[in-house]
């Protein structure tokens, strides 16, 4: 295998990367992802050896063969091509030349070894009949034929050929060698459709090591099995497609945010205690424990997600009219029975309106207004221009065909899409690679409700409805939908239980409750999470007298007395001061050895060899979040007793 670790490349005064460790595997297709500039080709030239790293090694086998395709060809082929993309098969063609060679002199019967002669040509004939040397033409007939090249082109020149098909010669050389390691720097940039698609089935099925770098979407959901992305100087591997990898990378980035974040109130503590206790003697040596702790301190990356990049994209819908639907003082319900009453409602173009409420309340008898499904009993409901409407119901998933396969399902669902791919399309909801090629009847609840998502947000609607899509979807589908309503191009109502949802793609809520939908502009948390009042109603009431004030409950106590109890207050005060400072010290041991636990998992999650064990990532997940809990917790205690402890005088 080929290896590299701790690899750092600076340009002037530019760093590119710094301590990548990657290592390409048989079996591995891994894409090298990020943005422009970051360094993905310079890496790729230090892995084949033709730039030098400024620090790291490289490990290739002495027997390894590594084919590279870079971005631009240096130097013009002279044959043909047929001969030069032959010639890729090196391997294959000395064991040809052996053969001739042991063929002339088998010729000459008179030479002594005859038979030492003819025990090597037989053996170089089964390693020839091995490598696939007889059928080594038939096999560049069909590349160059795959990469869009004609049966008369095999004997015209490389030099008459322009640019981007002299690409194409070099690629079919390299893909004819099957070298172990396979490297190509953007292979599909002088391709058209065809040629495309030939190439990622073929490299799809590729059983050696494949390291390649793209920026077409499709072509990376359809070959890469890993994917590994330079940001921020850093280079991190998952595993999976490029869907797999957004999904997981965002979990990533949430992670780094989160701990940065912590890490930040952490150092704001530290720098508020030095400054409060920086000239008191007695706290000295506090203040220079917590100036180191402070020092040591080491800023955790969080990567820019301006850098990271949307992979949805929907076709552009017709243009609706500005006002999409409209409900002017609307009753509405069922057999003569109200459901909601005096509904005034404007929903504009554009906007992601989530309806909120009970159970029973009316959210779907107001989404069948909205459709056009339900009359009003009173009141006028008036729909825009231009609205077309896709709808998502709850219970969508169960009237897929079990008999299809996704790829098959989702083709009959929404017909022919001409430029976009289908496969790219189901890539996007988790469906990329073999996952598309599975039967729905296969599928687990999740996956067909995700499918069914898929189905209903493919087509270019301007009004998009989804009634509860988040039943039985595990969190990095909801993530996958969350994005995806994200970038949207029309107008979305969404129905909801998942409140992180609703933070996430809605900027309007409809309050459905007590035969009443109300608009409420923004998000607000007291309608997604109301407060329940108190059993009692409201909180009681001061006693007062006849006359309204406040009513004593005893007579102020003589001098003798108000001195006694004020000693004794002063030494409840005491003991409580003490009582908290003690239980601060023991909040900050605890607190500090929680972050610690958590920075080590976190860095146990930044290793890209953490990835290649499933099992041990969930785990690992589990215990990160039980430990960033945990410090939360300590650390809200120790700002409650250092409150405490500021008020009481401490």
């Amino acid at each position: 295998m080929l290896t590299a670790s701790g690899l750092s490349k600076t340009h002037g005064s530019r760093t590119l990367f710094d301590n990548v460790t990657i290592k390409v595997l048989p079996g591995h297709r891994t894409a090298l992802v990020g943005g422009n500039g970051v360094g993905k080709t310079t890496l790729l030239e230090i892995l084949v050896g033709i730039q030098e790293p400024d620090t790291g090694t490289v490990t290739r086998p002495r027997e390894m063969r590594i084919g590279y395709l870079p971005q631009d060809l240096e130097a013009v082929a002279g044959g043909t091509v047929l001969a030069e993309t032959m010639s890729g098969a090196a391997h294959i063609n000395e064991v040809a030349e052996e053969l001739s060679r042991l063929e002339s002199r088998l010729a000459d019967h008179e030479a002594p070894d005859a038979e030492a002669v003819l025990a090597a040509y037989g053996e170089a004939q089964s390693r020839f009949e091995h490598l696939g040397g007889y059928a080594l033409e038939a096999s560049a007939h069909k590349i160059l034929a795959g990469l869009g090249f004609k049966p008369a082109d095999a004997d015209r020149p490389v030099r008459e050929l322009s640019g981007g098909w002299r690409m194409r010669v070099a690629l079919a050389k390299l893909l004819l060698s099957e070298p172990d390691v396979l490297i190509l720097d953007e292979p599909t940039n002088h391709l058209d459709v065809d040629s495309v698609a030939w190439l990622e089935e073929h490299l799809a099925g590729w059983t050696g090591s494949l390291l390649f770098v793209s920026h077409d979407r499709d072509f990376i959901d359809g070959v890469a099995n890993r994917v590994v992305e330079i940001i921020g100087g850093q280079a991190t591997e998952y595993v999976g497609g490029f869907a797999e990898f957004v999904v997981a990378r965002e979990e990533v980035v949430a992670r780094a945010e989160a701990a940065a974040a912590q890490q930040a109130r952490k150092a704001a503590h530290l720098e508020q205690f030095i400054e409060r206790f920086r000239y008191k003697a007695t706290k000295a040596r506090q203040v220079q424990s917590r100036i180191k702790t402070l020092e040591k301190l080491e800023s955790i990356p969080v990567p820019d997600r301006s850098q990271l990049k949307v992979r949805f994209a929907f076709p552009e819908p017709q243009r609706s009219s500005r006002i999409v639907a409209e409900l002017a003082d609307v009753s509405v319900g069922y057999d003569g029975d109200t459901v909601l009453s005096d509904v005034d409602l404007v929903i504009e173009r554009g906007r992601n309106v989530a309806l909120v409420g009970p159970n029973g309340a009316g959210k779907t008898t107001l989404i069948k207004l909205i459709t056009g499904e339900l009359e009003p009993m009173s009141g006028t409901v008036t729909h825009g221009a231009n609205v077309d409407v896709a709808t998502f119901a709850q219970h969508q998933a169960e009237v897929l065909d079990e008999t299809h396969t996704v790829i098959e399902e989702f083709r009959a669902r929404v017909g022919d899409q001409g430029s976009r791919n289908l496969r790219t399309i189901l890539g996007s909801f988790g469906f990329s690679g073999d996952a598309a090629d599975r039967r729905v009847g296969e599928l687990s609840g999740g996956e067909q409700t995700r499918l069914a998502l898929a189905i209903t947000m493919a087509n270019p609607v301007n009004l998009l409805i989804l009634d509860e899509p988040t039943n039985h979807l595990d969190l990095p589908s909801c993530d996958l939908l969350e994005d995806a309503l994200k970038v949207y191009p029309g107008t979305v109502i969404l129905v909801t239980h998942d409140r992180h949802l609703i933070r996430g793609v809605a900027d309007a809520l409809v309050e459905v409750r007590d035969g009443m939908a109300v608009w409420n502009e923004g998000v607000d948390e007291s309608i997604l999470t109301p407060r329940r009042s108190t059993p009692g109603g409201s909180p009681p009431a001061v006693p007062t007298s006849p006359g309204g004030e406040a009513r004593p409950t005893s007579r102020r106590p003589a001098k003798k007395q108000e001195r006694r109890e004020r000693a004794r207050a002063r030494e409840t005060s005491g003991r409580a001061t003490r009582d908290t400072r003690k239980a601060l010290s023991r909040v900050e041991k605890s607190w500090e050895a929680a972050e610690a636990r958590v920075a080590a998992l976190h860095a146990e999650l930044a290793d890209p060899t953490t990835y290649d064990e499933p099992s041990r990532l969930a785990e690992l997940n589990r215990d990160y979040e039980r430990a960033r809990t945990e410090a939360a917790e300590l650390m809200a205690e120790w700002e409650r007793l250092t409150a405490r402890l500021e008020n009481a005088g401490g």
